[in-house]
């Protein structure tokens, strides 16, 4: 079969998109945007399920080109991509009506899906840093879309600090290319074992900062800043995506970068790895903490993102089986509970222009499906069964429990994911008991039924039984996880 279908999803929406600012009737561009996302998906679906493609568009080098496949990873990382940009497309459709720049909003939406799907797909170093640099080019229009004097301090915010995080991640590719003899993504590492003795300890330095590096996106400290300052700002299903989607990316990059250039065995047992373990035990409560005191609702959950985030980024730095499998689970099931909870939030404030907790008394009343789905979101980003969030928390607990090295952090971060777990549990079900149980003094007769139409709520009912369907069937993800994980230990 063609390998050369591989480039198909990755450039078809940025070519289509081309036609966005042409389509001025909304019904028109809803038809197009639909089928284009469609066919994405389904070609997306259908390399998923075949395996075996690669393909080289340029190349200089064994270090400098431009190539791509689709491995274990990148099959699952543009699965679940494509499946949650389609949902959180039509959600678009209705939430934008009210907006300025629908056109432009759209234009950038679709070019981010081909620039993540060229990310998810590269097969070396080189090309998923210039697609993950795009990547932060095309979605900071998503961040300043209002073009408010706060959207766009956020913007700029958001793009410094991604381009010095990536910036970080190429100072280590130079390293990289001059160290080892390819940079393509190799399971178990591609250092030799004469760079490992002569130059370990610089190797080690360089992976550090590429870590902090690819770890801004992903909201690690100490470069975490800008995620609570962009995702208030932005659209709500902008913030979703964001959310659930770009932090993602910053994952897949320290992914790739641990496990298939320097390698498990290089690095496990080291202070380096002893670092990394620390700031996400520390990321992850200082994110729980933070979203515990903010009052602004969409905030909160951008607080939430930074400590959940950090639990896959703690599986992935355990080094163990069982603890990468547990961070590959908590990806898909973080994707799918934290869009679901940005496009609920959105819909409460499309619908009553309520942003702060303390304004969502009753709600529950007035949007029951809206807040059904952000409940259950909320259950599984806490880990109560029989939610995603309960599977991928348990096999973090397993991993750390069974990493060998790190003497005591493995035990200290399964302390902090249970109090993180508390601490979650105060800031969302807080919410959720407010909106049905606001008291005996609240006033019932002024509540009217504000629920969005079928364009809103549908995207948000496939997500929210997306989270129980893989907390109640988890078999087959975990099979094929430990297909991924197998060649990397």
């Amino acid at each position: 079969m063609n390998s050369k279908i591989l480039l198909f999803p990755i450039f078809f929406p940025m070519f289509a998109a081309i036609t966005m600012p042409f389509l001025r009737k909304s019904n028109i561009r809803n038809i197009v945007i639909s089928v284009i996302l469609a066919v994405e998906t389904a070609v997306v679906l259908f390399i998923t399920y075949n395996r075996g493609f690669e393909i080289t568009i340029w190349q200089i080098s064994n270090i400098l080109s431009i190539s791509f496949k689709n491995d274990g990873l990148s099959r699952f990382f543009s699965c679940f991509i494509a499946v949650i940009w389609l949902l959180v497309g039509i959600y678009s459709f209705e939430y934008m009506k009210h907006e300025r720049n629908v056109e432009r909003y759209f234009l950038f939406y679709l070019i981010s899906l081909g620039v993540l799907l060229g990310i998810s797909y590269s097969s070396n170093f080189m090309t998923m840093y210039l697609f993950y640099e795009f990547m932060t080019l095309m979605t900071v229009p998503l961040v300043l879309h209002n073009e408010t004097h706060e959207a766009i301090n956020a913007g700029l915010k958001y793009m410094g600090y991604s381009v010095f995080g990536a910036g970080l991640g190429l100072i280590g590719f130079f390293f990289l290319c001059h160290y080892a003899p390819t940079t393509s993504f190799i399971p178990g590492g591609v250092l030799t074992m004469d760079a490992i003795n002569r130059h370990g300890n610089i190797l080690r330095v360089v992976y550090l900062g590429m870590m902090i590096g690819f770890g801004c996106k992903a909201g690690m400290y100490p470069l975490h800043a800008w995620l609570p300052t962009a995702h208030p700002v932005a659209p709500a299903p902008a913030s979703a995506v964001l959310s659930g989607i770009i932090t993602k990316c910053g994952v897949y990059a320290v992914i790739r970068t641990t496990y298939y250039l320097y390698g498990v065995e290089f690095l496990e047992g080291t202070w380096v790895q002893n670092v990394l373990l620390i700031l996400t035990i520390c990321t992850i409560f200082m994110g729980s903490m933070l979203a515990y005191r903010e009052k602004l609702l969409k905030k909160r959950l951008a607080y939430s993102t930074i400590s959940q985030v950090s639990y896959i980024l703690f599986g992935v730095f355990l080094m163990t089986p069982v603890g990468m499998c547990g961070a590959l689970l908590h990806i898909i099931g973080h994707a799918i509970a934290k869009n679901c909870l940005f496009l609920s939030a959105g819909s409460i404030i499309y619908r009553t222009g309520k942003t702060y907790v303390d304004e969502l008394s009753g709600i529950g009343k007035q949007m029951p499906i809206v807040m059904g789905c952000f409940t259950v979101a909320s259950l599984s980003l806490i880990g109560i069964p029989p939610t995603a969030g309960f599977i991928s928390k348990w096999y973090l607990a397993a991993g750390a429990l069974d990493c060998r090295f790190g003497g005591s952090l493995p035990t200290i971060g399964v302390v902090v994911l249970i109090i993180s777990a508390l601490l979650t549990a105060g800031y969302l079900l807080d919410i959720v008991a407010e909106a049905y149980f606001p008291g005996k003094n609240f006033d019932y007769s002024k509540l009217e039924k504000k629920e969005p139409n079928g364009l809103m709520f549908v995207p948000l009912l496939i997500l929210a039984a997306g989270v129980v369907l893989v907390g109640s069937f988890p078999s087959s993800l975990v099979s094929f996880f430990n297909s991924i994980t197998n060649g990397l230990f």
